[in-house]
């Protein structure tokens, strides 16, 4: 399987919520990095994408624009969704870039406007302070804390 071949199955299963298929396209020693969750490595972020794609109960999404060559890819996805915190409706606007090793993701950057996403989370809340760095260090740890708790729930089953 070519990159392109390997970020269509990794969207592909996203739009499906299949997160192990996700899981299983990433390195076991991937860096992943967004906005709202900083950097995760290794299992964890293949844990994130369990952790939305359990939760996300309408979670919905498309994507497009995958180019992929031997060493780096990149992809636009767009996603729909309730943010669970206020019942707000959301669409994000995501970019994401890619490095591969091994025939596996080693590295997924995804990019959005942070701003654009806490006005829409948040209200008129997210309109005054969502270009602040405050606001995004806030979330990132809210962010890291829901998934180190749905990471101790699991592995308590």
């Amino acid at each position: 399987m070519d990159n392109k071949e390997l970020l269509t199955k990794f969207y592909s299963a996203f739009k499906e919520k299949d997160y192990k298929t996700m899981g299983d396209c990433y390195h076991s020693e991937i860096v992943f990095n967004d906005p709202a969750f900083g950097t995760l490595k290794g299992k964890r972020a293949s844990d994130m994408w369990e952790m939305l794609c359990v939760s996300g109960k309408d979670l919905a999404m498309e994507y497009s624009g995958i180019e992929a060559d031997g060493n780096s890819g990149k992809a636009h996805w767009e996603a729909d969704y309730t943010f669970s915190a206020t019942k707000r409706k959301v669409h994000n606007v995501i970019d994401a870039s890619f490095e591969f090793r091994d025939g596996k993701i080693i590295k997924h950057t995804d990019t959005f406007s942070f701003k654009d996403w806490s006005r829409q989370a948040f209200g008129i809340f997210g309109v005054i302070i969502g270009g602040s760095s405050f606001l995004q260090k806030k979330f990132n740890k809210q962010a890291n804390t829901l998934l180190d708790n749905y990471i101790a729930k699991q592995n308590g089953k």
